[in-house]
């Protein structure tokens, strides 16, 4: 099912009449969050063309500066932002171990 498709069928918050209506608006947004989250791993291993070493891929000022962004999102939609930075730190890491492998591999 499209993204559109998905959206036109959803239910507002306030507009869930019982429990089960929660749960499957919320199945839904996890599975476009997870659809979302393997989009980003697909630029991740196509930028690994453009590294040379090491060092390029961990890119720790990168790390740092998208952390804090990532910070300011989260206080703007009013989720606590060290447990956003918490896990961006946790997926960040994975993406960066699978790009060392991916760029190994590739080297």
């Amino acid at each position: 099912m499209s993204t559109k498709a998905i959206e036109s069928h959803r239910k507002q918050p306030k507009e869930c009449e019982q429990l089960l209506d929660i749960r499957q608006e919320i199945d839904l947004i996890d599975q476009q969050i997870i659809s979302m989250i393997g989009k980003r791993y697909q630029y991740i291993k196509s930028a690994a063309k453009f590294k040379t070493d090491e060092a390029v891929v961990k890119a720790p000022e990168r790390f740092a500066s998208m952390l804090l962004e990532r910070r300011r999102w989260a206080e703007m939609e009013d989720l606590n932002p060290d447990v956003i930075e918490k896990m961006y730190r946790d997926l960040v890491h994975y993406f960066i171990n699978e790009e060392l492998n991916h760029w190994k591999e590739q080297a």
